[in-house]
């Protein structure tokens, strides 16, 4: 049964002056997906933005927003395969427990040139 779907779009750009902002990077961010993050700067705006609409999906889907969690425990880790996958840990863990019994969550990433989205489907 569906519990949620969330969908949210970022403008890349407006991560390229923020790429090189620990402060931000470090708030927003997992360290798993800061330390595979590109090096490229256009690739790294693309890569933050794609992250940052994942995020957001995720808290759409939730039905609670951007609340009782941090982004930061909210990433995104590709399989063996690289395909993208949502995963949860510390607040967001937490605060998915207790509204979703048993949660799977399918992600789906996309950019094109100036603009990232992603689309989150939470299954109970």
């Amino acid at each position: 049964m569906i519990f949620g779907i969330g969908v949210d779009i970022c403008q890349v750009s407006r991560f390229s002056n923020k790429i090189n902002d620990t402060k931000f990077i470090s708030r927003f961010f997992n360290e798993k997906e800061i330390l595979t993050s590109y090096q490229s700067n256009h690739y790294a705006c693309e890569y933050y933005a794609s992250r940052f609409a994942a995020k957001e999906a995720f808290s759409k889907a939730l039905g609670t927003g951007i609340r009782n969690f941090e982004l930061k425990d909210v990433y995104v880790e590709k399989n063996d395969l690289g395909k993208p996958e949502l995963k949860v840990e510390n607040t967001a863990e937490v605060q998915l427990q207790k509204l979703v019994n048993n949660p799977k969550i399918h992600l789906s990433i996309s950019h094109e040139k100036e603009y990232a989205q992603a689309f989150v489907v939470i299954e109970e």
